[in-house]
């Protein structure tokens, strides 16, 4: 076993005492620098977009109230056949 070895190991480990090569090299780096590609701004763009849009088509929904208090709203039992087969095929699978 090497004692001189073991002194060698704890000179470096010493508090307090910097490295000057790592010193010196982290002064010269500069500021950190954060690039977003293209794809990237297109997507917050996006994303932005859907946030701000509304969760409700007001115009739909005032629509659809106006048709069923009239009593004009109708659905055919055809549509709602394949709607409710559709739903439940998905479920299945």
């Amino acid at each position: 076993m090497r004692i001189d070895a073991i002194t060698n190991v704890a000179q470096i480990y010493q508090p307090g005492k910097t490295n000057k090569a790592y010193a010196s090299k982290t002064a010269s780096m500069g500021k950190d620098e954060v690039n977003i590609s293209s794809m990237g701004q297109t997507f917050q763009v996006a994303k932005e977009a859907v946030k701000n849009a509304p969760d409700v088509r007001d115009d739909k929904v005032a629509d659809l109230k106006a048709r069923i208090e009239n009593g004009t709203y109708d659905v055919s039992a055809d549509d709602f056949a394949a709607k409710l087969l559709e739903k439940y095929e998905n479920a299945l699978a």
